[in-house]
């Protein structure tokens, strides 16, 4: 998160515009970086931005898998790893577009924006769901705790 933003590319990176990019946005922001730029990015995308994908998969399988109500939901620990799977294919194919540069087709643009909209709405939701089932799991135990208190 801190080492993407301060890439010297010459402009914002692709991957992480939430709401996606259009064909020309893509072309635009190629544009921007340069030769220099877009050869730092291919390499960043291929090394550097593999291992976000590492850390948030297994910090957010383990926290679902941790706080789950039953071992039937354990299945849910899964969910971060298709967001990371959807993250590694998004970085593929903005490399692929980095070096294919200028000859992009729409449909490429098209594809990689759907995984990069894709990715950050698998990762909202694994979050979203690991706070949910941490504070159900908190709240549980603060209930057991002032039951066993009063019980005592």
């Amino acid at each position: 998160m801190v080492v993407f933003p301060a890439l010297p590319i010459g402009g914002d990176s692709l991957d992480h515009r939430f709401g996606g990019y259009t064909h020309a946005e893509v072309l635009e922001a190629m544009e921007s970086y340069d030769g220099a730029g877009r050869r730092t990015y291919a390499w960043s995308s291929l090394t550097l931005d593999t291992l976000y994908p590492v850390i948030y998969v297994g910090l957010l399988s383990g926290l679902i898998y941790r706080f789950r109500p039953s071992q039937r939901l354990g299945m849910l620990a899964c969910l971060p790893f298709l967001a990371g799977a959807l993250d590694l294919g998004e970085n593929i194919q903005v490399f692929i577009m980095l070096i294919q540069y200028p000859d992009i087709s729409t449909g490429q643009a098209d594809s990689a924006s759907l995984f990069t909209s894709l990715k950050f709405t698998v990762i909202g939701i694994c979050f979203l769901l690991a706070f949910v089932l941490a504070l159900n799991s908190f709240r549980h135990r603060a209930r057991a705790s002032r039951h066993d208190r009063r019980t005592a």
